[in-house]
């Protein structure tokens, strides 16, 4: 007999040695699995299994299966992610409805099965089972979580080292030994890569300004962007951008629906070139550190809302501004609710008729943190403002990270606990 889960379902496990089967119907795939500590992050980059790194710490990679030895995974190790990807050496760009894996676990005579609900957001990866320790023992949950940004996405997520982790117009390979037979599995790099300006060309003088053309009002979609046009020495423009949240439903309010917008920024002067190593800054505005926007960092916040409404920061001095990356927290306080069930997106404006909103889309309900979008002032004449939508890990209270490139890393920063 076989137990079907749906997603977000969970059983129990039997001690003993596990098998869970990934299989897609019209395409092949490769399969993985990832250790992780109680973190959501693995100890090491040993902690990812796959075709070129077959075993660890009781767990091994056999075909399309992953077999795992409960009873040897050390303590240390929290749960294991079982991932399914697309076969970087097939032509097919991403999983849609048609070829959306399922899992089946099999576990001294317990047989479960999940098929998730259709991958159609140009995922190329997606964690479709975890097996998980509660209460001392062992239990497995139906993920069914996809990534539109590849193994790299995923590995940046989980802690593991990604050979560039800079923008780069070749693909981004995971950082481990390739196998002679097989080529490196390889991934686009993730979607909030930045832009890197190339040299200025020079201006010649006396040559009139060029007319700005104003967005209008966009709203972005899934790993969209949009660039505002503007002038960056203008010493009058103000880039405004604001964390709206309506506190959703009368029951959600209820419980808690405070949250809190932090502005993570790197000054234009600390962006990494092109080619060089980026470094790792904790320069940030929140309501613990209100910035000033008539001193450096130009960064400055409006304040705490403690109940649904609004939190803005204005930005200032554009041509001095590297990368804001805009995020909100709850607090614990709330308890478990998506960001999405609160209501709350980005906006971003000139205030000179160019308005971009950038919405949630996922409902993700046990992260504290989610970064919503990246504010690029390194693009040539503009701003270029991109949907990253990233989430924490489960009950993870530490802050994103933002590197002097423009990426960004979740769960890895300082914490802070808000009480009321």
């Amino acid at each position: 007999m076989t137990t079907t889960l749906t997603k977000g379902g969970n059983a129990a496990l039997p001690a003993g040695i596990c098998r869970v089967s990934l299989t897609s119907p019209t395409t092949g795939i490769d399969v993985s699995a990832v250790l992780l500590g109680p973190d959501g992050k693995v100890r090491s980059d040993d902690d990812l299994v796959f075709y070129n790194h077959l075993s660890q710490d009781g767990i091994t990679l056999k075909g399309q299966t992953i077999v795992a030895d409960l009873a040897a995974v050390p303590s240390t190790v929290d749960r294991i992610a079982v991932v399914a990807s697309i076969d970087p050496e097939l032509q097919v760009p991403h999983f849609d409805v048609s070829n959306t894996p399922h899992a089946v676990i099999e576990c001294d005579g317990v047989r479960i099965g999940f098929m998730p609900p259709p991958l159609i957001n140009r995922e190329t990866v997606a964690i479709l089972i975890e097996l998980y320790r509660r209460a001392g023992a062992w239990k497995a949950r139906a993920v069914g979580q996809g990534w539109d940004t590849g193994l790299a996405g995923l590995a940046i997520d989980v802690g593991i080292v990604v050979d560039d982790p800079g923008p780069s117009s070749a693909q981004v390979p995971i950082a481990v030994t390739a196998s002679p037979t097989r080529h490196t599995a390889s991934v686009p790099p993730p979607t909030y890569a930045p832009h890197i300006p190339p040299a200025a060309a020079p201006v010649r003088q006396g040559n009139p300004p060029r007319p700005l053309v104003p967005l209008g009002k966009v709203a972005l979609a899934k790993a969209g962007q949009a660039t505002i046009d503007m002038r960056k020495d203008d010493p009058t423009l103000v880039v405004t951008a604001t964390l709206e949240w309506n506190g959703g439903s009368a029951a959600r309010r209820r419980a808690g629906a405070d949250l809190d917008l932090y502005a993570l920024y790197v000054p234009g002067s600390l962006v990494t070139p092109q080619g060089k190593r980026p470094n790792k800054t904790d320069q940030v505005v929140y309501y613990r550190q209100l910035g000033s926007p008539f001193a450096p960092p130009y960064i400055a916040l409006d304040g705490d809302s403690r109940v649904p409404g609004r939190e803005t920061v204005t930005i200032r001095r554009p041509d001095l501004q590297g990368y804001v990356l805009l995020c909100a927290y709850s607090a614990v306080e709330n308890g478990a609710g998506s960001f999405k069930s609160y209501g709350a997106r980005a906006v971003i404006t000139d205030g000179r008729g160019s308005t971009v909103t950038v919405p949630l889309f996922n409902n993700r309900n046990l992260s504290y943190w989610v970064a919503i979008a990246l504010i690029d002032f390194t693009v040539p004449g503009g701003a270029q403002i991109r949907h990253v939508e990233k989430y924490s890990g489960n009950h993870v209270e530490a802050r994103p990270t933002l590197y002097s490139n423009g990426n960004f890393r979740m769960s890895t920063g300082k914490v802070e606990f808000k009480t009321r």
